[in-house]
């Protein structure tokens, strides 16, 4: 069976090539130029670029870039899954199910299910990682596809962001507020609720964010101490590590994996982004 996940899963090209999950980049526009994610370009330049004060633009997945994997899938005859990112952050899900649609016109046959998990960055990785794991377990594709959207409905997204001005950019606050925020040092907790991301809350300082981040682990976690718990961030790894010192004192999880927000994301997020991901309901088997 074959996996199809999108970039903004933020999980290293070595993962992709390791597990024999196939990576449909989105792409990042800057200065008049456009780059496939992860393949096509150093996520470290994208960090430069929005620090000198550019503004990089994203768009979805290529369209033909779907239509050749769907078609190769098809005349392979093998199954698959495409775990989308969020539908409503991206329009690569709508356009992978337009895609589908007409590929399945012409292969009748074709076996594809796509999940749209309402996940971003290492959430939506979390929710990739376990679909790998299921596949090699030995489920079916129903079986894990009924799995995997379990899990993605239960992944909680937490996070922050150190410059309220790349939320402004992107329109998710106020300019005044950035602003205003900028001199007291204000930062923001969002949340992911639905695949839409939400601003639930604001305090003064770092420390106090990070803090309040554990509280909602502790409030919404479930059997926090067997899980895998991620966290990605804005090229920032000290602040990831204070944070992964954090959770593993309080909670005694089975790891804090740590990776780089990637480039489609770090567009809207900026440098500086603290985001922890975690189940807010274990299985229990």
């Amino acid at each position: 069976m074959r996996i199809y996940a999108d970039s903004a899963s933020d999980l290293p090209k070595s993962f992709y090539e390791e597990n024999n999950v196939t990576l449909i980049p989105l792409r990042v526009h800057m200065n008049n130029e456009e780059y496939a994610d992860v393949v096509g370009v150093d996520v470290l330049k994208v960090y430069e670029f929005i620090r000198q004060g550019g503004q990089p633009k994203t768009s979805q997945a290529s369209p033909e870039l779907f239509l050749e994997l769907f078609e190769e899938l098809a005349k392979s005859g093998e199954e698959g899954l495409y775990i989308a990112f969020s539908s409503e952050l991206s329009g690569t899900y709508s356009t992978a199910v337009m895609i589908y649609k007409q590929v399945k016109e012409q292969y009748p046959d074709l076996k594809l299910t796509i999940v749209d998990s309402k996940c971003a960055s290492l959430g939506y990785g979390l929710v990739v990682k376990e679909a790998v794991r299921l596949r090699e377990a030995g489920l079916s594709l129903d079986e894990i596809s009924e799995k995997v959207r379990l899990n993605a409905q239960h992944m909680e997204h937490f996070f922050t962001v150190e410059d309220l001005d790349y939320l402004a950019r992107g329109g998710r606050v106020s300019k005044a507020s950035a602003f205003i925020g900028g001199l007291l040092s204000i930062k923001p907790l969002l949340h992911v609720e639905d695949g839409k991301l939400i601003p639930i809350e604001k305090h003064r300082g770092r420390k106090k964010v990070m803090k309040r981040i554990l509280d909602k682990m502790e409030e919404t976690g479930d059997g926090l101490s067997d899980q895998v718990i991620a966290i990605s961030h804005g090229d920032d790894l000290a602040a990831a590590e204070e944070m992964k010192a954090m959770i593993m004192y309080k909670f005694q999880p089975k790891a804090v994996e740590i990776h780089l927000i990637g480039s489609a994301v770090a567009s809207h997020a900026g440098p500086g982004t603290l985001a922890i991901f975690f189940l807010n309901q274990y299985p229990s088997a």
